[in-house]
């Protein structure tokens, strides 16, 4: 009995991604299926970086066609490949980036930062070229978390700066401009030109995902930087904490504003265990994040508990997904930043590349 591609179609139709909850054929992931004679050969070409799941994927599929009668020889090759989604209208994409997820909070003190660069390594553990800009003009913490407290971007054209490096992610603060003693007395212009300055005169190389530190707030410099840097999408983190829930709403609702879409939220400190006893309270309250997601609409990312080794870790400059890749939080950033990438290949693409110039010149 002859393998048809009808055949090869409908075994990869009986496979869910368990990343995007889709079978490969409506998400248009199987490229390249070849029939020759009873041999089959094809290509999944994921929309998101999944380098710790390539092989389960591979191997899901090889079974499914293995199972078709008269089937020989399976080659299945997995690979991802990532490119630039839409922004907000009006706003050009940054040269060397694809796309800009931004990492906003209401308010300070509920783990953005521990958040924004623990998604950022996670994202390159599964195989993206990754950034991240720390744009918390007022309180830079980046340069400690990654390890590089001290040191200062190289210039090689007296115009632009070249990122610093950590854990294969491109990194650019202002805590690598100015001394760590000296307080930001800056007014909402100065700080909202200093961040374009960081933005667009670091030479970044090729990213598929730019991570930007937002400050917190819902202030005059977040509405700046949320009109005019092109963002794919954005990442709300907050506590359980009723108060952290109603600034997180207040962020939340001016991305909407500004037509950036919110790609979930992420709940830091949701439940915190001893670690004499193991007894496990809600100190901040629970269930906030997933009302919050309930209200509005949003996919609700995943929970961090609080504990003392992410802190620990981040302070050390080797935040929990390179510090601690084995253990429980370092899986939950993980599923968050595959989750958080699915999403953003689930935009539209960004086609501008794709339209002539039209320029308009007088005889």
């Amino acid at each position: 009995m002859a393998v048809t591609l009808e055949a090869v179609q409908a075994a990869l139709q009986s496979i869910t991604d368990p990343n995007t909850g889709k079978d490969f054929i409506s998400t248009k992931a199987a490229r390249n299926i070849k029939l020759d004679g009873a041999d089959v050969s094809l290509d999944i070409e994921l929309g998101y970086p999944a380098k710790s799941q390539e092989e389960a994927l591979r191997k899901a599929v090889v079974a499914a066609i293995r199972a078709i009668p008269g089937v020989g020889k399976v080659s299945v090759n997995v690979s991802s490949k990532i490119v630039a989604h839409t922004v907000q209208r009006g706003v050009k994409l940054l040269p060397g980036v694809k796309n800009i997820i931004a990492v906003a909070s209401g308010k300070g003190g509920v783990g953005k930062s521990t958040t924004a660069v623990n998604l950022a390594l996670a994202l390159a553990a599964e195989g993206a070229r990754v950034g991240i800009l720390d744009a918390d003009i007022y309180g830079p913490s980046q340069p400690q978390m990654l390890g590089l407290a001290g040191q200062q971007p190289e210039s090689r054209d007296g115009n632009s700066m070249e990122p610093l490096e950590a854990y294969g992610v491109q990194v650019m603060s202002i805590g690598f401009l100015v001394d760590v003693e000296t307080p930001m007395v800056w007014r909402g212009p100065m700080v909202a030109q200093a961040l374009d300055q960081l933005l667009t005169e670091t030479n970044w190389k090729e990213l598929d995902y730019l991570v930007v530190d937002m400050p917190p707030g819902t202030g005059d410099v977040q509405l700046s930087m949320s009109q005019k840097v092109p963002v794919t999408g954005a990442v709300i983190v907050t506590t359980p904490q009723d108060i952290a829930l109603i600034d997180a709403r207040r962020g939340l609702k001016m991305f909407e504003k500004v037509g950036i879409p919110i790609l979930g939220i992420v709940e830091n400190m949701s439940i915190h265990i001893c670690s004499s006893c193991g007894h496990a309270e809600p100190i901040f309250g629970e269930g906030g994040a997933q009302k919050l997601c309930a209200d509005y609409g949003a996919e609700f990312l995943g929970s961090l508990p609080l504990d003392i080794q992410i802190r620990e870790l981040a302070d050390g400059g080797k935040p929990t997904v390179v510090g601690a890749p084995d253990s429980r939080a370092a899986e939950i950033y993980r599923s968050i930043a595959r989750r958080v990438a699915v999403k953003v290949a689930e935009r539209a693409r960004d086609m501008t590349s794709k339209f002539p110039s039209i320029v308009v010149q007088n005889d």
